[in-house]
């Protein structure tokens, strides 16, 4: 897959917060249709590199771009409207909104219909609204979440919370899709059918997985790619298997020498 074009550029990309680094100069590519994991250590920069790529944090240097587009200066919801889509470590849900609002939530950056047309009820309107009800079903579907789609997020496990906010990132549909900690906060079980979710989409959905995890065995079952980052630097990139036996990325995690 490394010889896909790139869907995702990331050159040279340096954060700073009040003089602290956060990323320091990181650079890689992500090939279209790769699953690629972002690992290290509690501060190592994988949370602010999400947030530069979407756009919530500001660059003191570097370059990044999505399909060819560079997206400096660009706000978040043009980001998206581009086609990334987000899911976040600590779920951003709205407790008293159903799960099906979520999904329709998710959906209003590929609303293209204005105030005045979805008001006279144009037939492009209509046709939207037909085909946005179509891929909420579909969603729901995939994501076991068709049982529940009534429900208020505050009445599900934490789970099933996780499903809500990916049905809600899927729902904009992004052709780069960004998973923050996917399997936090999940047992084993649930973990494994969270792996499977993200392999059927990729295949249903054709999406790019750039994600950040620290469950080890699940990167390296899962992703064609890893890159590893320690104190906002980039310190090994390769195959799970060769990133996990890199004896500065050992030494990162575990304090000694491989």
């Amino acid at each position: 897959m490394s010889k896909s074009p790139a869907v995702l550029l990331v050159s040279d990309v340096t954060v700073r917060f009040q003089g602290i680094v956060a990323l320091d100069g990181v650079s890689f590519k992500v090939s279209r249709g790769e699953i690629v994991g972002i690992i290290g250590p509690n501060g190592a920069g994988k949370s602010t590199l999400f947030n530069a790529i979407t756009g919530l944090c500001a660059r003191e240097r570097g370059h990044i771009a999505f399909d060819g587009v560079p997206l400096k200066a660009m706000p978040s919801d043009a980001i998206a409207r581009l086609g990334v889509g987000r899911t976040f470590q600590n779920l951003a849900l709205f407790e008293s909104m159903s799960v099906l609002d979520h999904v329709r939530v998710g959906q209003h950056s590929r609303r293209r219909g204005g105030f005045l047309a979805q008001a006279l009820g144009l037939p492009s309107v209509v046709d939207e609204e037909r085909a946005a009800a179509e891929l909420c079903a579909a969603l729901l579907k995939l994501l076991q979440l068709d049982g529940v789609a009534a429900s208020p997020v505050a009445t599900l496990p934490f789970a099933t919370r996780k499903r809500v906010d990916l049905a809600r990132a899927l729902a904009g549909e992004p052709r780069l899709l960004l998973l923050d900690e996917p399997a936090g906060g999940l047992s084993e079980h649930e973990a494994a059918l969270f792996e499977r979710l993200i392999r059927d989409i990729r295949q249903r959905m054709g999406v790019t997985v750039l994600l950040v995890e620290h469950q080890m065995s699940l990167v390296v079952r899962l992703c064609d790619r890893v890159i590893a980052l320690d104190f906002g630097r980039k310190i090994a990139e390769g195959t799970p298997s060769e990133v996990s036996r890199d004896a500065e990325v050992v030494r990162a995690y575990l304090g000694t020498a491989a």
